[in-house]
């Protein structure tokens, strides 16, 4: 996960349960899967072939996969001035500054994309999401749009987690409680209560714990990722949500 508000977010205990218990290669292979559904879902949705994309939280990986130089301008956006620094010195954005989500302070209607990835369920467990909203619909050109991915709350691993955080036993468990997992209905709901128009998808179905070769037999169910009826209930989620031209 991105530690995308690195001043406010809880801290993580590396000696918790599912971390002793998960390989580095088990993780690469959700990681991987993740990159190429996002691939897959943006190129044949979002219909942005280039502009000027804002990564709000960037952490480390600031999108570059999603939005390639030289057709995507890059600007990045993170609370935490080392991540700014090396997203720019390695190339993985074209500029970057600190800021807050949500509190950005910059010129409305001046980006195509604007994106929070795997950012909002951390900004979640500070406040509410709603500026978050407002922000991104405020910086929009239209015809723009807002892209979040971030872990589904109806998923039996989001539903888990949320119970974890419920009992405290959370940081014990995966090693820190501000990750929330956030419902498909409420980042719906939010997008159009900003005037966007919004579409969800299930970026994967599958867990990064679970051992590589069940994830590879999973794989094929993300191909059901865009069906209305199945998107809600993935275990990564991807708004889609359009500002009006």
């Amino acid at each position: 996960m991105i530690d995308s508000e690195y001043a406010r977010a809880a801290p993580h205990d590396p000696e918790n349960l599912l971390d002793r218990l998960s390989r580095p290669s088990t993780l690469g292979v959700n990681y991987e899967q993740i990159m190429q559904r996002e691939r897959l879902l943006l190129d044949g949705r979002l219909g942005i072939a280039s502009g000027d994309v804002l990564s709000v939280g960037c952490g480390w990986y600031p999108g570059r996969h999603l939005f390639p130089a030289p057709k995507f301008r890059l600007v990045a956006v993170d609370s935490n001035p080392e991540c700014v620094v090396a997203v720019v010195e390695t190339g993985q954005a074209d500029e970057a500054r600190v800021g807050y989500a949500g509190e950005l302070g910059l010129t409305p209607s001046s980006f195509d994309v604007v994106l929070y990835r795997l950012v909002l369920h951390h900004v979640a467990y500070q406040g509410p999401l709603e500026p978050c909203f407002a922000e991104a619909a405020d910086l929009l050109r239209p015809g723009g749009a807002m892209v979040a991915v971030e872990p589904g709350l109806w998923h039996p691993v989001g539903l888990g987690l949320a119970v974890a955080n419920w009992a405290g036993a959370a940081t014990a468990i995966h090693g820190t409680p501000d990750d929330i997992p956030l419902s498909p209905r409420q980042l719906l709901a939010q997008a159009r209560a900003v005037g966007l128009v919004p579409e969800l998808h299930a970026v994967t179905f599958s867990w990064r714990r679970l051992p590589a070769a069940l994830q590879r037999g999973l794989a094929p169910l993300d191909a059901l990722g865009s069906r209305p009826r199945v998107a809600p209930f993935g275990h990564t989620l991807m708004l889609i949500a359009r500002r009006k031209r």
